[in-house]
């Protein structure tokens, strides 16, 4: 179900290049990941956080419980 897999690592400084699977798609990495708290991204407006081409938002689900709420 979910599945990390290496596709280059530097020889130098042990930095990885990767792709990790979820149910709900691939995302590569390093990807820039904005993190949305009390059920929005805060810092950055709605076309700015498209034109980040995040691949993923990270939510914490309880604040998303507490609003906007079940």
């Amino acid at each position: 179900m979910f599945d990390y897999e290496i596709l280059y690592r530097c020889p130098n400084t042990s930095a990885r290049v990767g792709s990790f699977s979820t149910p709900h798609g691939k995302v590569n990495t390093p990807q820039f990941m904005p993190v949305g708290t009390l059920g929005t991204v805060k810092g950055v407006t709605s076309n700015q956080l498209v034109d980040t081409n995040a691949q993923m938002i990270l939510a914490n689900t309880y604040h998303l419980h507490l609003q906007p709420g079940s």
